[in-house]
């Protein structure tokens, strides 16, 4: 039930989230007739948390907690059963990742269930007991629903509040702990999210555990068996996507000529007159006049008057199997990956490179963390000067683009890393480390600064406050006060400017963390939420922090403001911008682009700054960035023309990638998704 879609989670991304996780449990009874189930939460390799479960008779109270990276949400639950193991009470207190309040209720009873979560009340007329999908419960809830699904017609059920969930049943495997061995079969768990819960049953149906690649709740005893079952979830999810590439991508054995379209030209930022863009395998082959015939054997595909667009860069990814073929069809055809598990990335990297799976470009960004109490698990942890110089030499054999460097890095190691890097070809960027500001990164020679919060906690900090826990966010409220014409404000700006230096804001998961409110769909989501499936619906109308303290809600909404105008302040004095979410991509990397309208960017200057800039910029203007002969075939197709209203790059009728065509409308019903707009029509030679 953590299993959190890339939009609005910000899924394993380094400013803000929890990996995806989900549940697993057993049952140990004692003589009064009381259970216990215990788990383990494993990410990256580090245990995280717990979820234990107590049940006597019919009822359960679960603790569950999590805490990776200085942060992680806590349930308390109380939930009564029936006969047949369906809730009819649940109350669920706590809070989420980011603090924000959960106080949601379920009951049913005399053929009616009513409950309240954060979107607010519903209720509904039920024949018998219903299956109830909480919307901010822990884990637990995952072997509810699988119990139910075990007993049902087809192992399928409709769901309160709507919805259907239904379970695929996969192999059996056996795994070994301190409770000896044990039989598990896989079943994925379908119809809440855009992709499957991989979920893993004994023989007597109870769960054993909930995994995907990146990490696992797994039986008490058995954290052994975490590293295999990850790479068997990875490869469970691969096939998944094996096959769903070769139900939507097309390869036409032939030239592919696309008619009656307008380009995207970033030399003059303006759409181009009616042309025919002609693609053999993954080069443009030629881009033709209008009246141009077709020559024998071509597939026609017809571009009725719209707009293509090369390829857009998402410059703040953190790519994971799930979220890779929604990017692409959204547009994007290369990402800046900034922390990963280095293997996992890799073996993706050649599944979507080979066109096994589809999936965008992938840069490459070093992470490399300090170890603390408060270290995050992806990439390489240090533990001295000498072991970070070594992850960057480590980064630079391996043909990484930069290093990133992380909250709990001592800064004062930054200066060497920063050397050795530079030494290797590789830039920098990074977050600013814990008692450190921005304006020593700037120093110490980062290249890039990486978040527009990370870049502004420095003007409203006190020595010894600590940015790797919550507090890098939570000190946003503080941001209202703070006068932007300050002396400390500009010293900071001009060493931008003077030493040429990046900065990604990540300006839509400041948008989310600070606008998004119980019950109101997010200003961020308004263009896509109604046709999500509705486990993300109910989840995107969810607070992520707590604004319950007098002048706080204001406060964030206040902070807000002040972070769009600083982001125009530095894109008024020519500070380079990049284009990046943190949130996977995907819808929420439209929004992004949106945003920076309200920085001073027009339309145009931001379909450039997605597509050719971002090419110029990671050295890749030669191959991708804009639709000429000889470079790649990777661009996408719309109806409207984005220079005049950036919406249009919401309404995406075609992606190409390396020569490989997707239509969304055919790939989206894969993740529950209702399409936003039809394919063209595509005409195929004869014989």
């Amino acid at each position: 039930m953590l299993k959190t879609f890339a939009l609005a989670s910000a899924a394993a991304a380094a400013l803000l989230a929890v990996p995806a996780l989900a549940c697993a449990a057993t049952a140990t009874a004692t003589a009064t007739a009381t259970a216990t189930a215990s788990f383990t939460v494993i990410s990256g390799g580090k245990n995280v948390g717990h979820l234990i479960a107590t049940t006597t008779g019919d009822t359960t109270t679960i603790d569950f907690d999590i805490k990776n990276n200085g942060r992680g949400p806590t349930d308390a639950e109380v939930i009564r059963s029936n006969a047949e193991g369906l809730p009819v009470d649940w109350k669920i207190t706590g809070a989420t990742t980011f603090g924000s309040k959960v106080s949601e209720t379920f009951h049913q009873a005399g053929g009616k269930a009513d409950w309240l979560d954060s979107t607010g009340k519903g209720q509904a007329a039920v024949a018998k007991p219903g299956l109830y999908v909480a919307q901010a419960g822990s884990p637990w809830g995952d072997g509810i629903i699988a119990k139910a699904l075990l007993k049902a017609p087809n192992m399928t059920m409709a769901a309160l509040p709507g919805g259907v969930l239904r379970l695929e049943k996969g192999e059996t495997l056996s795994v070994q702990g301190a409770g000896g061995p044990v039989s598990v079969t896989r079943y994925d768990l379908l119809g809440i999210d855009l992709t499957p819960t991989t979920l893993l049953l004994d023989a007597k149906g109870e769960l054993f555990a909930d995994v995907d690649a990146s990490s696992i709740i797994v039986r008490k005893g058995y954290e052994g068996e975490e590293v295999r079952l990850r790479k068997l979830a990875a490869d469970w999810s691969a096939k998944r996507f094996v096959d769903m590439e070769k139900a939507v991508a097309h390869r036409y054995a032939g030239p592919v000529r696309i008619k009656n379209v307008r380009l995207f030209d970033p030399r003059t930022s303006a759409l181009t007159g009616p042309v025919c863009v002609v693609m053999r395998g993954k080069q443009i082959a030629a881009v033709e006049p209008l009246d141009s015939p077709a020559t024998p054997g071509e597939v026609t595909i017809d571009g009725a008057g719209g707009t293509l667009v090369a390829g857009m860069y998402e410059m703040h990814a953190h790519i994971g199997q799930d979220g890779a073929l929604l990017n692409l069809i959204a547009g994007i055809t290369t990402v800046r990956d900034m922390g990963n598990d280095n293997a996992v990335l890799d073996g993706l990297i050649q599944r979507m490179d080979s066109g096994e799976i589809g999936g965008p470009h992938v840069i490459r960004s070093g992470f490399i963390e300090g170890k603390s109490p408060y270290s995050a698990n992806n990439g390489i942890v240090v533990d001295s000067q000498a072991a970070a110089i070594d992850a960057v030499r480590w980064y630079g054999a391996r043909g990484y683009w930069q290093i990133k460097i992380y909250n709990s890095m001592n800064p004062a190691w930054v200066p060497a890393m920063v050397k050795e890097a530079h030494s290797l070809g590789m830039r920098v960027a990074g977050h600013v480390p814990a008692f450190s500001t921005a304006d020593d990164m700037i120093a110490a020679g980062y290249d890039e600064m990486t978040h527009i919060n990370q870049f502004m906690l420095g003007w409203v900090m006190t020595p010894g406050e600590d940015t790797r826990t919550l507090f890098r966010l939570t000190a946003l409220k503080r941001l209202p006060g703070l006068d932007l014409s300050s002396p400390k404000v500009q010293h900071t700006i001009q060493m931008m400017v003077d030493g040429h230096k990046a900065i990604d804001p990540t300006l839509g998961i400041h948008e989310q963390l600070t606008q998004n409110r119980d019950g109101q769909a997010p200003p961020g989501a308004l263009d896509y939420i109604d046709h999500m499936p509705i486990g993300v619906k109910r989840g995107a109308m969810k607070a992520w922090i707590d604004t319950s303290a007098p002048g706080d809600d204001k406060a964030y909404r206040e902070a807000f403001e002040q972070i769009i105008r600083t982001t125009k302040l530095l894109h008024d004095r020519g500070v380079f911008i990049v284009f990046g979410t943190d949130t996977g991509g995907s819808f929420t990397y439209h929004r992004e682009l949106e945003l920076y309208q309200r920085a001073g960017f027009t339309p145009a200057e931001i379909v450039k700054r997605a597509t050719y800039d971002s090419a110029k910029y990671t050295g890749q203007d030669q191959t991708m960035g804009s639709i000429e002969k000889g470079k790649l075939a990777d661009f996408f197709l719309i109806p409207g023309d984005p220079t005049k209203d950036l919406k249009a790059i919401k309404t995406i009728a075609m992606v190409v990638k390396d020569g490989a065509i997707y239509y969304p409308s055919e790939v989206y019903p894969h993740f529950g998704i209702t399409p936003f707009t039809t394919a063209p029509a595509v005409t195929e030679p004869k014989g």
